[in-house]
């Protein structure tokens, strides 16, 4: 009878030994796990290839520009992929001579751009010179300061209509909109507000941009002010190469200080862990 009951007084005198404060329960210690912390990556460490859909007016499609290429976008080709995190520049260049804000947003919505636009890193605007114009041509027989300031609104309501069509068909897109300068001292030299005018549609687009992530201006009305040379087409409204390459060179130096930069971080970044 004692043996059937022996390995039950063992098992007893175990389990009385395991409770007691000498020989607690050791819990394995909770592995600390570090907090993630996101770096940017450096913009050469991957060179990247870029899509840029340049929409907008005559100065996107490159009118004054003697060699027929697309006015600034050659030149600005080149410089970008001369850096060194960016491999390669796709172009898509849908600029019309002549079209108003109104215009570009119907061109925006149509089926053979949205496609582009919905791969393009980057889109790049030149608007608003021609919606100036219209109201120049609407009233050339009386032409009144007040008819271009009746009109601001209606052209911040269409520029606001453009950035929204675009972040809707691809939020992580990027824009930069063009400014516009002041061609029209030859033409309408009578109006000693022009450079106003100007000058107000182009805080309309700031404004604009700066309700938007990932959105940037890009001011060129001085390139064309100040210029030490002719920098202006034979038809005195339009850049000529030089122009167009002026143009280039300043959108490059805001692309490699601000935007490019900004899609770097935006597309690359890396885990660690902290010490």
């Amino acid at each position: 009878m004692l043996k059937k009951f022996f390995p039950l007084l063992i098992l007893s005198i175990m389990l009385l030994c395991s409770c007691s404060p000498s020989n607690s329960l050791v819990f394995h210690q909770e592995k600390k796990v570090s907090a993630q912390v996101f770096q940017p990556i450096p913009a050469d460490f991957i060179p990247r290839k870029l899509t840029v859909l340049a929409a907008g007016d005559s100065l996107t499609q490159g009118v004054g520009d003697s060699t027929d290429q697309g006015g600034y976008l050659p030149y600005l080709k080149s410089m970008l992929e001369k850096d060194k995190g960016v491999q390669e520049v796709d172009f898509y260049n849908y600029g019309v001579k002549g079209n108003r804000t109104t215009q570009l947003l119907k061109r925006l919505q149509a089926p053979k751009i949205k496609p582009i636009l919905k791969q393009s890193n980057l889109v790049i605007i030149t608007i608003g010179g021609n919606d100036i114009m219209k109201i120049v041509k609407d009233n050339i027989s009386d032409l009144q300061l007040s008819d271009f300031l009746k009109e601001k609104e209606s052209y911040r309501s269409h520029l606001t209509q453009i950035f929204d069509v675009i972040f809707k068909e691809n939020p992580n897109a990027s824009i930069v909109l063009v400014g516009v300068y002041n061609p029209f001292s030859k033409w309408f030299s009578d109006i000693k507000e022009m450079d106003q005018i100007v000058a107000e549609w182009n805080q309309i687009g700031q404004s604009v941009v700066n309700q938007y992530s990932l959105s940037y201006f890009v001011s060129i009305g001085d390139l064309f002010l100040n210029a030490d040379e002719d920098v202006l087409y034979t038809d005195n409204f339009h850049p000529n190469d030089k122009g167009y390459k002026l143009m280039a060179e300043r959108l490059n130096e805001a692309l490699a200080n601000q935007v490019l930069p900004d899609l770097e971080k935006k597309a690359y970044t890396v885990s660690t862990e902290e010490n």
